[in-house]
């Protein structure tokens, strides 16, 4: 009698629970990221900053501005390597506002 009452009272299936009202979902793992090296430039897509790889510690990337400032972590995931026009483009910005205000007498 008692496991009478214990099959009873077992709760559904998962895949029973969650059709109830909704979609089941699959859940995934994710990929694996590369693990980028340390001093690599590198984007954060989830905040779409640039930074720097400074290391890797506890599941997490540490960035840092490129030009300094406070580090923060992201998740490997969400960090993937910098592609070469992508590094030059902050550099031919520079190169590109500079030549502009030369021809309009602004620099030297």
């Amino acid at each position: 009698m008692n496991s009478e009452k214990r099959q009873q009272a077992a709760p559904l299936p998962s895949r029973e629970r969650e059709t109830t009202g909704t979609t089941p979902r699959l859940t995934r793992p994710e990929p694996e990221a590369p693990r980028l090296p340390v001093g690599e430039l590198a984007l954060d897509v989830r905040r779409e900053k640039r930074g720097i790889v400074m290391d890797h510690q506890d599941g997490f990337v540490w960035l840092r501005p490129e030009g300094g400032g406070t580090e923060w972590t992201a998740l490997p995931a969400h960090v993937r390597p910098l592609h070469v026009g992508e590094r030059a483009e902050p550099l031919l910005r520079a190169r590109v506002a500079r030549a502009n205000a030369r021809s309009r007498g602004e620099v030297l």
